[in-house]
Order: structure tokens, then C-alpha cells, then sequence
């Protein structure tokens, strides 16, 4: 699995900041490449601890994208 969580509020990804690493917003998925996470258990708590009701943020599975399973 390869796993990025997206605001569905602003479309923007959490991923790790270029200065310091920790997990920050980012509007460019080229930005965001450094966000991809491998385990949902990691996804999970990133979720967990980053993100806020309002963000109505979503786990995405980039492996199921463009496949039978592909988010609809």
C-alpha cells in the first residue's frame, strides 16, 4: 500500500514540512510525495493526531487508483 491523507475541505495533502519534518498541508501532490505512508496503522494515527473535523480528511490508497477498485 501506498497511503496519503487528503483534505477533502481544501484538497490539500499532509506531508512532512521541508524544514523539520513535521506533517503540514501542501497543495502539490509533488510536495506531498514525502507524505506517502506505507501501513494504515501509520495512516491512522498521522489522521489521528493531524487532522481536524473540518479538514474532512480522507486515507487514499494510490494503488487502487485507476484500477477495478478505484475510488467512484
Amino acid at each position: 500500500m501506498r497511503l496519503l491523507i487528503q483534505s477533502m475541505n481544501t484538497g490539500r495533502f499532509l506531508a512532512p514540512s521541508m524544514e523539520g519534518g513535521e506533517p503540514v498541508w501542501v497543495s502539490s501532490l509533488r510536495e506531498a510525495g514525502g507524505g506517502v505512508v506505507f501501513e494504515m496503522d501509520q495512516a491512522q494515527q498521522l489522521f489521528h493526531d493531524c487532522c481536524d473535523f473540518e479538514d474532512q480528511a480522507i486515507v487514499i490508497d494510490l494503488d487502487r487508483l485507476g484500477t477495478a477498485n478505484d475510488y467512484m
